[in-house]
């Protein structure tokens, strides 16, 4: 049911936003050097690499690490690439992971490939057998603001309740996020 679900969602979206992500591509272009897509190694369901397509909202040579942990996120970002992550239109492209099956628009938000305080948590706690989300209940939760026990903490919540509903529930929550730009810092 999900995968149908996530299918039918991931068309739907597609079709209503082709011109904005047309725009947005066309925009990452022609404000920075570099191709318009980012392709990220993420961790996936079980714990397996898969690569993830964001908009570039960085400089081409930023170190691969999680924003928070770079010494000036600010210095790397691209011209657009601060608007790109506050309105989450950079997330736009992972709609191709979600047809591929990579993704689910619901689940723990994946990994980078060396977040390995996260993944250990997320194993030791069976998260790794969720397929990763667009979205998900730590998002909606704090975002950016939480720290890694915490996301984890809220990924085991999902584990235990998740359900369609639970998932309508928590899409509803992320646009309203999105719409409020509430939880992003960089």
């Amino acid at each position: 049911m999900k995968r149908t679900f996530d299918l039918f969602l991931a068309a739907l979206v597609s079709i209503c936003l082709l011109l904005p992500v047309m725009l947005v591509a066309i925009l990452v272009r022609l404000t920075s050097k570099g191709p318009v897509l980012y392709w990220s190694d993420r961790v996936g369901r079980n714990n397996t690499i898969f690569k993830m397509p964001k908009f570039r909202s960085m400089q081409i040579g930023t170190p691969a690490v999680a924003t928070h942990l770079l010494n000036n996120p600010d210095a790397y970002l691209t011209p657009i690439g601060s608007f790109l992550r506050k309105s989450s239109l950079d997330e736009l492209p992972q709609l191709l992971s979600i047809i591929k099956g990579d993704m689910s628009f619901v689940g723990p938000r994946p990994a980078l490939f060396n977040q390995h305080d996260l993944i250990e948590l997320r194993t030791r706690s069976g998260v790794h057998k969720l397929l990763p989300g667009l979205t998900g209940w730590a998002q909606v939760n704090g975002r950016d603001e939480l720290p890694i026990p915490a996301k984890v903490k809220l990924d085991v919540d999902y584990l235990q309740r998740q359900s369609l509903w639970f998932d309508i529930r928590i899409l509803w929550l992320t646009f309203v996020k999105v719409l409020h730009r509430d939880g992003v810092s960089h």
